[in-house]
């Protein structure tokens, strides 16, 4: 995948990533880790638009492995960072597990929707 190890895509503009996490300040605090760790050359980490995943975030792929991750929490932001894009090794507990192509959950959706709107976010 062209000059880097790694790419890792953060949703940050999809219907309800940002509403079922702080998704801008993931790709920040991903951001700050590699610069921290000397890796900001070797893995890419990008703001992405919506992987047609709604309702299963906050959603974060990492290439060239083809992992996909959901219900990302901040917090388990340094666990990906360690395991996967150091040590090359996924963390099972996140990865997704639907089959390839539109996966959005209207349930999931419409919760995560209406906690914004309480929240003042939607």
């Amino acid at each position: 995948m062209g000059q880097y190890e790694r790419h890792v895509f953060v949703c940050t503009h999809g219907e309800t990533c940002p509403l079922q996490g702080e998704t801008p300040a993931y790709v920040q605090w991903l951001r700050d880790a590699m610069r921290a760790r000397g890796l900001a050359g070797r893995i890419r980490v990008n703001r992405s638009g919506c992987f047609d995943q709604c309702g299963n975030g906050p959603m974060i792929v990492v290439y060239p492995e083809n992992v996909w991750y959901c219900g990302v929490r901040f917090e388990d932001l340094p666990e990906i960072l360690e395991e996967h894009l150091v040590h090359g090794r996924p963390v099972a507990r996140l990865r997704y597990a639907a089959p390839p192509g539109k996966n959005k959950n209207p349930e999931r959706m419409r919760a995560a929707q209406e906690a914004a709107a309480r929240r003042g976010q939607g």
